[in-house]
């Protein structure tokens, strides 16, 4: 797999094309946020890769799944990121996200490893 070739956004006058593990996506990106664009898909990519390559989830979309779960998670763990958010998400608790994501990956998880013992 070609991780520059995957990252690389193809613009036209309905989108941007990118990809993901492998899958073409077409999103819209306002003129001038192609390069933001590129690196939040190279940085999903990694963190993609990084699940996949454990060999613990099996699938793209639980892979997805994970990497979005550790990306908030990660976003979370940062010193005033809910502060520094405008609208509902300045009022998060924190500490409150922070459980329900981790319960929320113990559920993927076992969940994961309960259907690995049928195969």
């Amino acid at each position: 797999m070609n991780d520059a070739k995957e990252a690389k956004p193809a613009k036209d006058a309905k989108g941007v094309t990118i990809t993901v593990m492998g899958r073409e996506f077409r999103v819209a990106a306002p003129d001038g946020e192609e390069r933001q664009l590129l690196a939040s898909v190279e940085f999903l990519n990694k963190k993609m890769r990084e699940i996949r390559d454990t060999g613990k989830v099996v699938g793209n979309e639980r892979i997805a799944i994970m990497a979005a779960l550790n990306i908030a998670h990660e976003h979370l763990q940062k010193p005033g990121a809910a502060r520094a958010a405008k609208g509902p998400v300045a009022e998060i608790d924190v500490d409150f996200a922070r459980r329900k994501i981790s319960a929320f990956e113990d559920i993927i998880e076992k969940a994961i490893s309960d259907q690995e013992k049928l195969f």
